[in-house]
């Protein structure tokens, strides 16, 4: 060993260790030694002369015929940042015992050297990255386009690996039928919004099968009542989303599945969504949002008119709109201190007090969201003999 680093000098390795590593047949042997000097370097105070002599030590080990030996290298320095960046390169590329503790564990790699080893390095290789602590979008997004499902299951339960908005959506192009990945993806913390939707999009379409083979229900039928449970549940996640709720990227997601609907709309904005509402129109009519938002908010009925029909809603539904956006206005200027719910609340109750003409299926819908979020209250509903549904205090 020609080294200018100097292991004897190491107490934790003997001279007999060195022998075992230079001239034993025994892959045993060397392993044992390997794995012994390594700990001794990697724990060891080096000047920049020794860590570059220790490299070289590390470079020889690396090329050792004996898959036994270049494991024990690469486990023992699976964390280290003194192995060199060409070494985990080489060992990323061995049989798959020496190449999964540093593909999992190694700092040493960058964003691109981990996404063109998911691009080449088939399924093993896939899933060792993707149990690393934390993944950049870069990297999440070679799995997304590259990886095996298992991979991708792993990296999207982990709430470090950083997905974007277009790598999730390439999960579900690639996975979009696999349960586990709903499973996973439900129980991720954050989701883009647009990903979400589609996950409704899922489920009303399991609902729609069972309708039709369970039910006897003509499919058009069946297409009616699960666009409005879409629809229900597209707005019930626009709630739950709370403060991470992206306005614009729904509007824009909708607008392009063909979605953003006149009754979804209404029944976001009756439930406080305001700024869903803005980026609705915007996205329908064209209008950039800032002058949007002027003309819902700050242009009279004029305003309101001119950007509603470029939107091409229904005129028919005009008025129902219009009295929505006024009840809000009066909501915000009375009881602007009131919590989100308490808010939402109060804008249902008013608005089914003063907008009788709004659509049935509507005032239906929103009969059961008062229903199911009063707080402490009972509420009963009945039918009247003509048909039209009103709450009564229980």
């Amino acid at each position: 060993m020609t080294s200018g680093y100097n292991l004897t000098q190491r107490p934790a390795v003997s001279e007999a260790d060195i022998q075992r590593l230079v001239r034993s047949d025994n892959a045993d042997d060397r392993a044992v030694a390997t794995h012994k000097i390594c700990r001794v370097m990697e724990r060891g105070a080096l000047t920049d002369s020794d860590r570059l002599a220790a490299q070289e030590i590390i470079r020889m080990l690396a090329q050792d015929a004996a898959e036994l030996v270049r494991r024990a290298l690469a486990v023992t320095l699976r964390t280290s940042a003194l192995l060199p960046h060409d070494v985990a390169l080489k060992l990323a590329q061995d049989v798959v015992t020496v190449a999964v503790p540093v593909l999992t564990y190694s700092p040493l790699f960058s964003d691109e050297d981990l996404a063109d080893i998911i691009r080449s390095g088939g399924p093993v290789r896939q899933v060792a990255i993707a149990k690393r602590e934390t993944l950049s979008e870069v990297v999440t997004a070679s799995l997304a386009d590259s990886g095996v499902e298992e991979a991708v299951v792993i990296a999207c339960a982990n709430d470090n690996a950083r997905f974007s908005d277009g790598g999730m959506n390439r999960v579900m192009d690639r996975f979009g039928t696999s349960e586990v990945v709903h499973s996973v993806l439900i129980n991720r913390k954050v989701l883009p919004v647009s990903v979400s939707e589609r996950l409704v999009t899922i489920v009303s379409a399991a609902l729609r099968e069972q309708l039709i083979s369970h039910h006897a229900i003509k499919p058009e039928t069946a297409i009616e009542i699960v666009t409005a449970t879409r629809e229900r549940a597209t707005v019930d996640m626009a709630d739950q989303a709370g403060a991470s709720f992206d306005p614009q990227g729904l509007a824009r997601h909708l607008m392009a599945s063909e979605r953003l609907t006149p009754s979804l709309i209404l029944r976001a904005l009756v439930r406080g969504h305001m700024g869903f509402f803005e980026h609705a129109l915007a996205e329908l009519s064209g209008v950039p949002h800032e002058r949007t938002w002027l003309m819902v908010h700050d242009a009279g009925s004029l305003g309101l008119r001119a950007i509603y029909d470029r939107a091409g809603l229904p005129a028919r539904m005009f008025q129902t709109f219009r009295m929505a956006i006024e009840i809000y206005h009066s909501l915000q200027a009375e009881a602007g201190h009131l919590d989100p719910l308490r808010m939402q609340e109060r804008l249902i109750e008013r608005f089914l007090t003063q907008a009788p003409f709004a659509p049935r299926e509507d005032l239906i819908y929103l009969y059961e969201r008062l229903d199911r979020d009063s707080r402490g209250r009972r509420w009963t509903r009945v039918s009247e003999a003509s048909g039209t549904d009103m709450l009564k205090a229980a």
